[in-house]
């Protein structure tokens, strides 16, 4: 298979925590994978492309409960238990590393160093780690998503090292799968020549997200290259997953690329293509965001404010026949619970009325169920019904215990304005714990709490 060892940039940013600039580390020499552009050691190496002037930024509402400390304290947590780099296994597990030059060998040579994030167990031959004799065994795996929601993070904790790391990871796979779109299952480091369709599909989510955190990282440092990548990631989510009526396919291969094809709304990310207009003047990524805000409402109309984890092109909720949800797919319950985030992040930064209007429907909807009181939200906030369509109602479900992401994500539909709920909840958001290991939990406890609790703050020159 062709090489074409994409160039990875090192933009070591050393600004501190609300800041757009501060000084740079001193520079090492560039490198070079398999020649071509050196790479650049600090976003000093990079001229032009960034604006100098800050623009004049604008915020809705976040809690007055707000607390960064809680943030930061569950992300240093998280890290420590999700985030590995190429050494660190690769020194656990040296009979398995043999392999994983395959991918990586030019990255790790140039003195890059891949980092990836720990999924939970699993069976599939690549996520099995034979030297492994611990619970870790079958935590072999990758899901792209989380390089996504982990770019994010680090960037919004300005940690570059991390979030170079990912990147690295992310773009090694791409490589090898000579695609800019990753697949969205991939194993440790190493190798997959027998990577099933199934696994080899994008997840649209995912893409999004890194290209959002690319371009953020643009705006922050002024490094060129992070601009180049997120415009190669957003010209193949434009080839490969958006379809000619300009709604966002869920991945790349003929399962989701049909109009009878399920679709996603977790998967819409405004502010991802907000910035794509920004930067990517080659396609109307402006009507794409019309056209899925239009969706979303239209969805929302149906049932009593909720979204559910799937709908058809129509609306209606629809088993997406992956495997995944053929009794959840209209709950508003393991997709969903990302969408409150997505809408709440574009709200705050760009104070859209289509955001305010989801938000605030989201919100009426658990007001009502917890009489407006947060604490009830443990014994009424399950797995909640979409829609009377199914002919089913909130109390045939079991009740649940009240998972942290779900927690966060109820308290994010405050955002859109409802000052009291949004500070009595991330008070009580702000005291859950995280223990044990959970992957989709954690990390979007973590992210959740980052928007929550005020560190999403925009670079100071991004026109948004």
């Amino acid at each position: 298979m062709k090489r074409k060892w994409l160039l990875s940039a090192l933009a070591a940013s050393a600004f501190m925590l609300f800041s757009a600039c501060g000084d740079e580390p001193a520079s090492s020499a560039p490198v070079t994978p398999g020649g071509g552009t050196p790479i650049p050691a600090s976003s000093a190496d990079i001229g032009g492309g960034q604006p100098v002037t800050p623009v004049t930024q604008s915020y809705g509402i976040l809690p007055t409960t707000a607390n960064a400390t809680v943030a930061l304290n569950w992300a240093a947590l998280w890290k420590a238990t999700y985030y590995r780099t190429y050494s660190q296994e690769a020194a656990l597990y040296p009979n398995a590393a043999l392999d994983w030059a395959v991918i990586f060998g030019n990255y790790v040579a140039s003195g890059l160093e891949p980092a990836r994030i720990i999924w939970d167990t699993q069976n599939d031959s690549y996520c099995v780690i034979e030297e492994s004799h611990d619970s870790y065994k079958k935590r072999g795996c990758t899901v792209s998503e989380a390089i996504g929601y982990s770019m994010l993070i680090s960037f919004f904790l300005n940690d570059f090292t991390a979030f170079n790391s990912l990147w690295t990871y992310n773009k090694g796979y791409r490589d090898y799968m000579e695609s800019n779109l990753m697949p969205w299952k991939v194993g440790t480091y190493s190798y997959e020549s027998t990577l099933s369709p199934s696994n080899s599909s994008s997840a649209a989510d995912a893409d999004l997200d890194i290209a959002t955190a690319l371009i953020l990282a643009y705006y922050s440092t002024g490094n060129q290259m992070y601009l180049d990548d997120a415009i190669l990631i957003a010209t193949a989510i434009w080839e490969k997953e958006i379809s000619p009526k300009h709604m966002i396919y869920s991945g790349n291969t003929a399962t989701w690329t049909k109009e009878t094809s399920a679709f996603n709304l977790s998967y819409f990310s405004p502010i991802a293509l907000k910035l794509f207009a920004l930067v990517d003047k080659a396609h109307d990524w402006t009507d794409v965001l019309n056209t899925m805000y239009t969706y979303m409402q239209a969805v929302q109309a149906k049932g009593p404010g909720l979204i559910p984890d799937w709908t058809d092109v129509n609306g209606s909720p629809i088993d997406p026949k992956n495997g995944s949800a053929g009794s959840t797919y209209w709950r508003f319950f393991h997709e969903a619970v990302r969408v409150p985030w997505r809408i709440a992040w574009d709200y705050y930064w760009t104070q859209d009325a289509r955001a305010q209007q989801v938000l605030t429907g989201m919100n009426n909807f658990i007001t009502a169920k917890t009489g407006g009181n947060p604490a009830m939200l443990s014994s009424e906030a399950g797995m909640h019904i979409y829609s009377a369509v199914t002919g089913m109602s909130d109390s045939t479900l079991q009740k649940e215990n009240l998972q942290p992401h779900f927690h966060g994500a109820w308290c994010l539909t405050g955002m859109g304005g409802n000052q009291a709920w949004l500070d009595a909840c991330t008070a009580d958001f702000n005291t859950r714990t995280m223990s044990g290991f959970s992957y989709f939990p954690h990390i979007l406890m973590t992210m959740f709490g980052e928007l929550l609790n005020g560190l999403f703050v925009k670079p100071a020159t991004l026109p948004l």
